[in-house]
């Protein structure tokens, strides 16, 4: 067949998507980040090394925009990186998938930033700077539900004082910035983004990150107390009223939907690489296990191909609504939020689904620390805590088909 008619590789069209890394590459860290992948989950140990390697390759600014000194990535691009740091160490992905978010929001239009603010961050993110928000609190919970924060910034001369605490401060143990969401102490608050220095006085981590999953994450508290940062670092305030998708009119709901869709293409494609490894590891195990009542490897049985072959359809499904979702996206046409939604939820349900079904396969084998499939059905379950929930994402989903009456 003639080179005209062949129809290019993923490969190949990876290549030409902006900000493209090597898939040669993203193979060698994702079998590097693998081989320390057991020992950081059992010891819940920051991956300094990772990030060392990701800087050391120019991956952490991957997403900066061009005008700043970064690639300005697609999000064809970002996914890809993600995927291949998840399949060897999906906590270092997860960090990673944050950043980027953060960078990506830099970019957007109509954003509130200060221009010297969001060039220093931007900055900093190409020479490997870490970014995340801090916006989940033990009495608000996520503030994706409403309410007020319990953090508060007072004005103090010519600045704010910050006090707060904060949960789940993913990678606190190796940002260099944190945008902290709190609330004014003005008789009517305002609320928004403070962006504050990792290194400020008055900052201090409780190290409570004992979870299930992605234990290498190091997802802690964070405490504020009276915090002095500058009084142009209240990036984006707001009154509560004015927080909502859709009160800027089209363009901040066509920003809300945008920054959803990168959101749920990242984390999805990060749990999806994670049933991957799961395969991956299930297919050698079956090829590998022959019972001597048998006389034959697993693989050579039906029932196990039938098996197999529901957990391919799963992950094959993943693999169509993300590639969907983020051709969209990076051809500046990003669904509704309900509807990439959707997809988040589909995909972590598919996810989740894939890994059960190895373990049922595997049966004991899999159940070992021994063995990599239990420490993969962990980190596959954190999928369900990222915003938007299922039952946020169901509850939209149904309340739309419902009240469009059939008329759709």
């Amino acid at each position: 067949m003639s080179a005209v008619l062949q129809t290019p590789s993923p490969v190949s069209r990876a290549r030409t998507q902006p900000g493209a890394a090597d898939p040669a590459l993203l193979a060698r860290l994702s079998a590097q980040f693998a081989a320390t992948a057991a020992d950081h989950d059992l010891a819940g140990t920051f991956p300094h090394g990772n990030f060392d390697a990701l800087r050391a390759h120019g991956l952490v600014g991957l997403v900066v925009p061009t005008a700043y000194g970064g690639a300005g990535a697609s999000l064809h691009a970002a996914r890809q990186v993600v995927a291949a740091v998840a399949r060897g160490e999906p906590a270092t992905a997860l960090i990673l998938t944050m950043t980027y978010l953060q960078h990506q929001a830099l970019a957007r239009p109509g954003s509130r930033w200060p221009a010297h603010l969001r060039e220093r961050v931007a900055r900093a993110g190409v020479e490997g700077a870490l970014v995340n928000a801090l916006r989940v609190e033990p009495v608000l919970g996520s503030p994706a539900r409403g309410g007020l924060p319990g953090t508060v910034a007072r004005r103090e001369g010519d600045g704010w004082r910050l006090n707060g605490h904060k949960l789940y401060a993913t990678g606190i143990e190796g940002l260099a910035w944190l945008a902290v969401w709190g609330r004014t102490d003005e008789p009517e608050p305002r609320v928004g983004t403070f962006l504050v220095p990792r290194d400020a006085p008055g900052i201090r981590v409780i190290a409570s990150w004992d979870h299930l999953g992605l234990r290498a994450s190091g997802s802690h508290e964070v405490v504020f107390d009276d915090v002095a940062i500058a009084l142009d670092h209240a990036v984006d305030l707001r009154a509560p009223a004015e927080w909502a998708p859709d009160a800027g009119g089209q363009t901040d709901i066509d920003a809300h939907a945008a920054q959803q869709a990168w959101m749920v293409v990242l984390l999805g494609s990060l749990y999806d690489a994670v049933a991957g490894a799961a395969r991956d590891w299930l297919a050698g195990f079956l090829n590998r296990r022959a019972p001597g009542s048998l006389g034959a490897p697993l693989a050579s049985l039906p029932r196990t191909h039938e098996a197999a072959g529901e957990l391919e359809a799963l992950l094959r499904t993943n693999r169509v609504l993300l590639d969907e979702l983020t051709a969209a996206v990076d051809a500046g046409r990003a669904p509704s939020s309900i509807d990439s939604g959707l997809v988040k939820y589909t995909v972590t349900v598919n996810a989740i689904r894939a890994v059960e079904l190895a373990l049922r396969l595997s049966g004991n084998h899999g159940l070992t620390r021994h063995n990599p499939l239990e420490r993969h059905y962990r980190d596959v379950l954190c999928s369900r805590v990222h915003t938007p929930q299922n039952d946020a994402i169901l509850a939209a989903a149904g309340r739309r088909a419902l009240l469009a009456g059939g008329d759709r």
